[in-house]
């Protein structure tokens, strides 16, 4: 087994160390979070005095940070010109494009094999180890890191060179965000329409409307398989990560031309929710904004 440290222990944090250690490897943990990283010695880790002690003496580093400007921090300040020479660095976080190939930049120049593998599948597929990682880096890099991204994910999948992890990151929650506004919109319009929420979904789910959103993530409480929506919208991804992933997403598009008016519209949707106070709920609460 692997000795593998762990930089940033949130939601997502969290559970990825936590099948790290489960899975039987050396697990060096970090986190500002007294609480966080209470729970992560708890799960089998061991606590690191620091963000830059948990890089000592292991043979690969996992970030999961909530910006850019945090990975760049720790990768300045914590782990390039401070690791072992060959210690392969992971970057989980998801953050801009520009900012990944910095620290790719940085690492490449101190001779460190990095990778930069942002995640989907939100807090409960970090727990039980079935996120998909979407992977930016060289094929050497990409096949050290496969075997560590596989012991927490079920799909590791190598998008491209440096940063083309956090280009397919945007490009896809720009689908899911823009996906779930419109199953939004379909069921409050079937609800004005008069018909039942079963019906439509029954119907929608078996046919060309059919979408993660409708079938796995359904923003009907009741509805198909059990969701935030069942729970109040409570939990599972909230509203402020996907204004935050939508945002990078339309930033990118405006730093190389495109021409996104469904991303567009979708950022300005969960900018509105968001600044009403509702970040904290789950993305799928928007429905609520669409009904009279």
């Amino acid at each position: 087994m692997a000795r593998i440290g762990i930089i940033g222990l949130g939601n997502m944090g969290s559970g990825m160390a936590a099948k790290l250690a489960g899975a039987g490897h050396d697990v060096r943990a970090f986190d500002v979070s007294d609480g966080a990283l209470a729970r992560a010695v708890a799960a089998g880790c061991t606590a690191g005095a620091s963000a830059a002690a948990v890089g000592d003496d292991v043979e690969a580093v996992v970030t999961m940070l909530p910006a850019g400007t945090h990975v760049e921090q720790v990768y300045r300040d914590s782990l390039v010109g401070r690791v072992a020479p060959d210690t392969l660095l992971i970057d989980c976080s998801t953050i801009d494009v520009a900012t990944a190939l910095r620290v790719a930049e940085l690492a490449a120049k101190a001779g460190l094999p990095a990778v930069d593998a942002p995640v989907s599948g939100g807090i409960a597929a970090a727990a039980a180890g079935t996120l998909t990682f979407m992977v930016g880096g060289t094929r050497e890099a990409f096949d050290r890191a496969q075997p560590v991204l596989a012991t927490m994910g079920k799909s590791v999948i190598r998008a491209g060179a440096a940063g083309a992890g956090q280009a397919a990151k945007m490009c896809n929650n720009m689908i899911l965000g823009a996906t779930m506004i419109a199953t939004c919109e379909a069921f409050a319009l079937a609800e004005r329409l008069g018909l039942d929420a079963q019906a439509f979904y029954d119907i929608a789910s078996v046919s060309s409307g059919q979408s993660w959103s409708m079938t796995s993530y359904c923003p009907v409480p009741g509805v198909g398989p059990v969701t935030p929506a069942d729970k109040g919208y409570d939990g599972g991804f909230a509203a402020a990560l996907m204004l935050k992933d939508l945002r990078l997403a339309m930033a990118a598009a405006g730093d190389c031309g495109a021409t996104t008016p469904m991303g567009s519209r979708a950022a300005e949707l969960y900018e509105a929710f968001v600044a009403a106070g509702h970040g904290g709920r789950d993305f799928s609460g928007i429905i609520e904004t669409l009904r009279p």
